[in-house]
């Protein structure tokens, strides 16, 4: 039976002798999506983020002139459909009694258990991974790194004008872009960059540009104005993204990336009668994705 794990699968494990097992259970890494992502429950099959606009500017009353109304109006929905991830492995009976080793680093489940997290920070990860692509859209119809974004006030954007790799200048120009944020009728809004996110291969890059006393890489005597006046005080290096010169700043804004959690990760167990097989299966069922892109700017690199 396809699928079916049998004696003939491991018969290094039919008999005693060996020294050691190896292969299914290592040190993993800490899961990252908790920090980048706003992590919300679910009990619904979805959920909806629904933006509403606010009001201008006020106008000039003349005396004893009318007022100038205005009126809201509804942007885009944003759907959260929740999806259910599963998988499963079946062993025979005769497999598991001959086992010289059960308990010795051979504890599947373990392995199935890191197969799901890995599944989990992969899916959340795809959503900054397809961040630059036109196929992979929002509710407003546009990716979610881009500088058109279409808003009631004309277009709006959160990356820079031109990609560029990282830097102390890049970084400083995106959080400038970020404190100049508006709303969708262009009025300011308080936004502030918040955490860095970078791939391994930007971590001690990154580290250099924010940590460092004075200017990065040049023989200035000038402060680093990022680390005194306290931006983007965390970097998250995030194994997960696949770009290798591409980088995000998350920002303080509500409702921006989203992850919905409808049910947690779960093991279960059952044997089949008839072949007696023992079977285990993990499934988890959880949505993602953006609602607001002000939540996150960023750059592919140059």
């Amino acid at each position: 039976m396809a699928g079916v794990i049998t004696t003939g699968n491991n018969p290094k494990l039919l008999f005693p002798g060996l020294a050691a097992l190896y292969g299914t259970t290592y040190n993993d890494m800490a899961m990252m999506h908790t920090q980048v992502f706003d992590v919300k429950e679910s009990d619904k099959n979805y959920e909806e983020v629904q933006e509403l606009t606010g009001f201008g500017l006020a106008s000039v009353k003349s005396e004893g002139g009318s007022i100038v109304y205005t009126s809201s109006s509804q942007g885009p929905t944003t759907r959260y459909t929740n999806v259910t991830y599963g998988l499963g492995f079946m062993e025979t009976e005769e497999a598991v009694e001959d086992n010289q080793y059960a308990g010795k680093a051979t504890n599947k489940t373990i392995a199935l258990a890191r197969s799901m997290r890995h599944t989990k920070e992969t899916v959340v990860a795809n959503v900054l991974n397809r961040a630059f692509s036109n196929t992979y859209l929002g509710s407003d119809g546009i990716r979610l790194i881009s500088a058109s974004h279409v808003t009631v006030n004309g277009t709006q954007s959160n990356t820079l004008a031109a990609d560029a790799d990282i830097s102390e200048a890049s970084l400083e120009d995106m959080l400038i872009n970020i404190q100049n944020a508006t709303d969708s009728t262009g009025l300011r809004i308080g936004l502030q960059g918040v955490k860095l996110m970078v791939p391994p291969s930007l971590k001690y890059e990154a580290t250099r540009i924010l940590k460092s006393s004075g200017q990065n890489d040049t023989a200035n005597n000038a402060v680093n104005a990022m680390k005194t006046m306290g931006d983007l005080g965390t970097i998250i290096v995030w194994p997960f993204l696949t770009d290798t010169d591409a980088w995000f700043i998350k920002t303080d804004v509500p409702n921006g990336l989203t992850l919905f959690n409808r049910r947690a990760s779960a093991l279960q167990k059952d044997s089949d009668f008839d072949t007696g097989n023992y079977k285990h299966k993990a499934t988890e069922r959880y949505s993602v994705g953006w609602s607001d892109w002000r939540g996150v700017y960023g750059s592919q690199g140059a």
